[in-house]
């Protein structure tokens, strides 16, 4: 299988070895545009400004970004000060703090002097890493809809609903959610994809949909609210969704309007999956509904809309004027209402026993 239409590297370092490059994201869909990362404030406002966004692809240019503040101060005090300002970017993705945490156990010990090239070496692993660990959960994806296509008679492709996005541009390559559509599509398993628009950002119709038209996947995008209908009427098969945080109890984090989609999947007996890497399981959090911390975004997010204009150019309009506008950027799951939980090493229900039976390393550590 020709793996480059979904291996896309969404971070990487330039010919000078120290410049980090990345894809704009918020350019997407209507121009492509790369951007050099050359300080710690670049990869601080790439994060928080939603350059990058995507748990697992936020971890990999957090872990370049404590390699480019350590290139700026490699003391003590500007290793601890650059971790406080890049965790404090997006506090909802767990994989930010635990790739921003592997990078600094990995230089603490070193000399000032030796810890840029060794902080530079770990953010490297850690993308090489994350693109490995998506092929996995890929596969693991593609055998559940496989076998979802021959349990609804095999004549005709599966109709998959997912939200927000999930695909290589949410992680360094292949993505989560997605993995599994792009193997299934590039193996002759005819798949559909339903593509929620995910407002206020729209990164379901701006980004997902771009990835899914770049793979020839066929799809519809729908408005956010349609996904019950259409689960009524027996128009979905299975949804597969990301996550930001999984908690230790299975209780899953995602984008605003998740939980709506579980519910309506659950009462309609659709599967609902959740492709998440190791990195995305908070262990440190037993109840996601009760202690997973909400990110309250801009409210202009929801009071305007990017598209482009009768004359082609690319603007934000402003579609509420004079009234409050309130913009939380997650909700969490119960793991009750969640099918299965697509990993790296495996499928396993949403709850802490599931999670420790693919992980029994975290077990024995209890």
């Amino acid at each position: 299988m020709d793996d480059s239409r979904f291996t896309h590297r969404t971070v990487w370092l330039e010919p000078d070895g120290r410049t980090v490059g990345i894809l704009d994201q918020t350019r997407l869909p209507f121009e492509t545009v790369n951007v050099a990362l050359k300080t710690s404030t670049d990869a601080e406002i790439a994060i928080r400004d939603m350059l990058v966004r995507g748990a697992p692809l936020i971890g990999a240019v957090g872990a370049y970004g404590l390699a480019l503040a350590l290139a700026e101060d490699a003391s003590d005090t500007g290793l601890a000060a650059a971790y406080d300002r890049l965790h404090a970017t997006r506090p909802t993705a767990i994989n930010l703090r635990w790739a921003l945490d592997d990078v600094r156990a990995r230089v603490a010990g070193l000399a000032p002097t030796a810890r840029v090239d060794a902080a530079y070496a770990r953010a490297r692993e850690i993308a090489d890493e994350d693109v490995a660990i998506n092929r996995a959960i890929g596969e693991n994806a593609f055998g559940l809809i496989e076998t979802r296509h021959k349990a609804v008679g095999g004549n005709r492709p599966v109709n998959i609903l997912t939200h927000c996005n999930a695909g290589f541009l949410a992680t360094v390559g292949w993505g989560t959610a997605l993995a599994g559509i792009f193997m299934a599509h590039a193996r002759g398993l005819p798949v559909h994809v339903w593509v929620d628009e995910t407002r206020p950002r729209s990164q379901g119709a701006y980004l997902t949909a771009w990835e899914l038209r770049e793979a020839g996947v066929p799809h519809t995008v729908i408005a956010d609210n349609a996904g019950g209908h259409l689960m009524q009427h027996g128009q979905v098969d299975m949804c597969i969704v990301g996550t930001d945080r999984v908690a230790a109890n299975g209780d899953v984090c995602n984008k605003i309007g998740t939980y709506l989609k579980a519910l309506a999947a659950f009462d309609n007996g659709v599967p609902f999956y959740v492709a998440l890497p190791y990195p995305t399981i908070d262990w440190r959090v037993a109840d996601g509904v009760r202690d997973i911390p909400i990110e309250e975004r801009s409210p202009t997010e929801v009071t305007q809309v990017r598209g482009r204009l009768p004359d082609g150019a690319v603007a934000d309009v402003t579609v509420i004027e004079g009234s409050a506008a309130a913009n939380p950027a997650f909700d969490v799951t119960p793991g009750r209402l969640v099918t299965g939980l697509i990993t790296e090493r495996g499928v396993c229900v949403a709850s802490g026993e599931g999670l420790r039976g693919l992980y029994p390393e975290r077990a024995a550590a209890e």
